[in-house]
C-alpha cells in the first residue's frame, strides 16, 4: 500500500473516532440537561411528548446536523479555492465568496420570504459569481498573493455594505439576520437544513471524486494541459463546486469564517498536498471543528451562548497573522 494511502487511512480513522465524540458532546451539551438515560427511555416508551424527546429531535440534533454540514462543506470549499487559486491565504471568507453567497441569501430572503427553497439556491448563485470574478481579476492582471486577498476583503466590504442595506430596507423579512451575519448554528431547523444538506451532499462527492484533477492543475498549466486536461473548463467546474458547498452551508449557517482556511492547512502539514487524502480528511476535520466550537459556545459563558461564528473568528484571526508572518517575512506584494 502507497505511504499518502496508508497515512490518510490512519489519520481518517483517527478523525472518525474523534467525529463520534464530537458529535456526542454537540448533541448532549446545550443549556438544558439532557442524558443518554432520559432519551432512551422516552425512546423505549414510545414518548414523543417529552421533554428530552423533543429537545433531542427538534433542537440538538437539527443543530448537530448543521454543523457537520456546514464544517465539512466550508473545509472543502477551502481546500478547493487554495488550490486553484494556487495561494495558501484563500478561503470563503477572507475573499468574499462567504459576503458574496450571504448577500444573494439576503436578497432572495427579502425579495420572496415566502420561498424558503429560494435561498440556497440564491447562495450558491452569490458565491459562484464572487468566485469567478476573484479567478479572473488573478488570471487576467497576474495579481499577488497579497494583492487577491486585499481585493477579496475590499468586495467582501461591499457586499457586507449591500446586506446592511437590505436589513435596512426589509427589516421584518431579514429577522434574525444578525445571527446569520455572525455565523450560528442556533434555530437551525430539519425543515431549513434538508436543502442545503443536499446541496452539500452533493458538493461532496464531486469535490472527492475531483481530487485527482487538482492534483494535476498543482503540476502547472502547460503540464496539465500536455496531459489531455482541458484547463480552463476543469478550473471553472471546481470553482462550482468550491461555490456550491460554500453557498450552501451559508445559506443556514450564516457568515461562518476561517473554518476554510485553517483545516486544509492543517491536513496538508500532516498528509502533505496530496488532494485525493486531503480532501477527505478536511471534511472530516471541518465537521469536527465545527461542532466542537459550536459545543464550546455552548457551555463556556452558560447560561450565555457564544455565536459559533465568535470564536471561530477569535481561532481564525490569530491563524491568519500567522500565516501572513510566516509566508511573508516582509514581502508583502510579491
Amino acid at each position: 500500500m502507497k505511504s499518502w494511502r496508508r497515512k490518510g487511512i490512519y489519520f481518517a480513522v483517527c478523525l472518525c473516532i474523534l467525529l463520534v465524540l464530537a458529535i456526542c458532546l454537540s448533541l448532549f451539551t446545550g443549556s438544558s440537561s439532557l442524558s443518554m438515560t432520559q432519551l432512551l427511555e422516552q425512546l423505549r416508551t414510545s414518548d414523543t411528548t417529552g421533554t428530552a424527546y423533543r429537545i433531542f429531535v427538534y433542537v440538538r440534533l437539527p443543530r448537530t446536523l448543521a454543523a457537520i454540514a456546514a464544517g465539512a462543506a466550508l473545509a472543502v470549499s477551502g481546500a478547493i479555492i487554495q488550490a486553484v487559486l494556487n495561494n495558501s491565504l484563500a478561503s470563503p471568507n477572507i475573499i468574499g465568496v462567504n459576503s458574496g453567497a450571504g448577500f444573494c441569501a439576503l436578497l432572495a430572503a427579502s425579495l420572496f420570504p415566502a420561498a424558503t427553497m429560494l435561498v440556497p439556491v440564491a447562495a450558491f448563485f452569490g458565491a459562484l459569481a464572487t468566485s469567478l470574478f476573484i479567478y479572473a481579476l488573478a488570471a487576467k492582471t497576474g495579481a499577488s498573493r497579497m494583492t487577491l486577498v486585499l481585493a477579496g476583503v475590499a468586495i467582501g466590504s461591499i457586499l457586507s455594505a449591500g446586506m446592511d442595506v437590505l436589513m435596512i430596507l426589509f427589516p421584518d423579512d431579514v429577522i434574525g439576520a444578525t445571527g446569520f451575519l455572525v455565523g450560528s448554528f442556533s434555530g437551525v431547523t430539519m425543515t431549513g437544513l434538508q436543502p442545503a444538506a443536499i446541496l452539500i451532499a452533493i458538493g461532496l462527492v464531486l469535490a472527492l471524486v475531483c481530487g485527482y484533477d487538482l492534483n494535476v492543475l498543482a503540476l502547472g498549466e502547460e503540464i496539465a494541459s500536455g496531459l489531455g486536461m482541458r484547463v480552463a473548463r476543469m478550473r471553472f467546474v471546481l470553482i462550482a463546486i468550491s461555490a456550491l458547498l460554500a453557498g450552501a452551508a451559508v445559506s443556514f449557517a450564516g457568515l461562518l469564517g476561517f473554518i476554510g482556511l485553517m483545516v486544509p492547512h492543517i491536513c496538508r502539514r500532516f498528509l502533505g498536498a496530496d488532494n485525493r487524502v486531503v480532501l477527505p480528511c478536511a471534511m472530516l476535520l471541518g465537521a469536527i471543528f465545527a461542532l466542537v466550537c459550536d459545543a464550546l459556545g455552548k457551555f463556556l459563558f452558560a447560561p450565555f451562548e457564544i455565536p459559533v461564528g465568535i470564536l471561530l473568528a477569535l481561532l481564525g484571526g490569530p491563524f491568519f497573522l500567522f500565516l501572513l508572518l510566516k509566508g511573508g517575512r516582509g514581502r508583502m506584494y510579491d
